[in-house]
């Protein structure tokens, strides 16, 4: 009996370790990968003036930019001041009031001068009553739709309804866009006539010098829980899906910044009430296209740029990544028919995996490794090297991929301006494997266990303002 438990004991150490050695395997491949791309990329990026030329000569087509609001009073202004920024030939801005319970409806009246409207709307998906549409007395392109609260898909499914163009721009109510986002983004639906959705890069706001709406100077945070982010949001927000755009796989387009074409989106019903409604979509977009024999991609450019806040606290952190990873087992359960079917391709084979056993199953996976090493080890049941083995793949080989990636992001956007940021955000990037990233995975564990609770678990949002520096605090 001992020794089979001892054969059993053996089995699982060895089981362990290699997990977490292609877990290290596969963290780096695309981490090369991917900065090698972005490389290519940077050096065959079209300048603002080149770009607006294009466009302006090309048959674009106009963008609706579609912002949900729920009681985000501190922070809308801001970000429609940054999406009237935008340098594009025709688009338009519809902002939806998902009932708020603040003042965000008043606050949007006063600053755009909003009176009310009667225009015919073809109601082609589902969604709580629309109460009133307005329009602005100042701005003809931006539009206000006053609705009762149902939540952010359909909140965006009012949106899509209500919005006028054969495009529309997904965007959250807490980001900033980059004045030359939508021109890089549209740039691929003019050659790539199959292009059916494309997703930009997600980077983080805090403590970036921010002027009226628009960034000027990229600086660290001052926290650490903040400054943690930016390695996360670099490795699984640029990296892994530069590799799944040049894999033909990707799986997700976040929310804070995606253009889709309206016609499939309203083929495939729209928005579905989930926690993860930008992967659900994103997943069905697959399914019907497949399904329809089109042929289609799903795309991902990291040059056009969406600024976005992040939490900064953890308990905040820990409640975006319960909600994540709620989003991720609905969108994983409702599309369990691509796992390994060959009508997927690369889908099938390599997305659909590795979200299901490195994202969906993964926390429990290092979570039970890294409690069994310790107890095993205390109680003299593996040896010293295999500990130390152990503590290279999980702690010092994740922390030198986070460091390696802040450089080489750096290197190749030359973002941050000063030195000392860079070191601040690679140093703080090397301590996320000690005990930051077990406490997350423990939070998503639990809402793995729990994903079927559709409470969305709104984390502490502060303004804009707050988080960021201002111009007149660096005089």
């Amino acid at each position: 009996m001992l020794r089979d438990w001892a054969y059993y004991l053996i089995v699982y150490q060895y089981v362990i370790l290699i997990y977490f050695l292609l877990l290290a395997l596969v963290y780096s491949g695309i981490i090369i990968y991917a900065f090698n791309q972005l490389r290519k990329i940077a050096f065959n990026r079209l300048d603002d003036q080149d770009l607006e030329n294009l466009l302006q000569t090309s048959n674009s087509r106009p963008i609706s930019i579609i912002i949900p609001a729920y009681n985000e009073s501190i922070n809308i202004i801001e970000t429609i001041l940054s999406a009237q920024k935008c340098s594009y030939p025709e688009f338009e801005i519809v902002i939806v009031n998902d009932g708020s319970t603040d003042d965000t409806l008043q606050i949007l009246k006063d600053h755009f001068s909003l009176f009310a409207i009667e225009r015919p709307i073809q109601k082609r998906l589902n969604y709580k009553k629309i109460n009133v549409l307005y329009a602005s007395k100042f701005f003809s392109n931006i539009y206000v739709v006053d609705k009762v609260n149902g939540g952010k898909a359909d909140a965006l499914n009012a949106g899509l309804d209500v919005s006028q163009y054969p495009l529309f721009c997904a965007m959250d109510a807490d980001s900033l866009l980059e004045s030359d986002s939508l021109m890089r983004m549209a740039n691929h639906f003019l050659y790539d006539k199959n292009l059916v959705a494309s997703g930009g890069s997600v980077r983080v706001l805090n403590g970036c010098e921010v002027v009226n709406g628009s960034v000027t100077r990229v600086k660290a945070p001052g926290s650490i829980i903040e400054r943690i982010q930016i390695a996360e949001y670099l490795r699984g927000f640029l990296a892994g899906r530069v590799v799944w755009d040049r894999m033909h796989s990707l799986l997700i387009i976040s929310g804070a910044f995606g253009v889709f074409r309206k016609d499939l989106i309203h083929s495939i019903g729209g928005y579905r009430r989930t926690v993860g409604e930008d992967m659900d979509l994103v997943v069905r977009l697959h399914r019907y296209c497949v399904k329809n024999k089109l042929e289609y991609h799903v795309a991902f450019d990291p040059e056009p740029v969406c600024w976005t806040q992040v939490p900064s606290d953890f308990r905040s952190i820990l409640l975006q990544r319960n909600r994540w990873q709620r989003g991720l087992v609905s969108a994983l359960w409702y599309s369990r028919g691509m796992f390994l079917n060959p009508h997927y391709g690369a889908v099938a084979f390599i997305a659909y995996p590795y979200f299901l056993f490195i994202e969906l199953l993964g926390p429990f996976i290092e979570l039970t490794g890294y409690f069994s090493v310790i107890i095993f080890f205390l109680f003299g049941w593996i040896s010293l090297d295999f500990l130390i083995l152990f503590l290279v793949l999980a702690v010092f080989w994740g922390a030198l991929l986070n460091v390696s990636a802040v450089v080489f992001d750096n290197l190749i956007s030359k973002r941050y301006e000063s030195n000392g940021d860079i070191f601040k955000v690679a140093l703080t990037s090397a301590i996320e494997f000690l005990g930051y990233r077990q406490v997350v995975d423990f939070e998503r564990a639990i809402g793995t266990l729990f994903a079927w609770r559709s409470k969305w678990g709104h984390p502490k949002r502060k303004p804009i303002a707050e988080t960021v520096v201002s111009a007149e605090d660096e005089i």
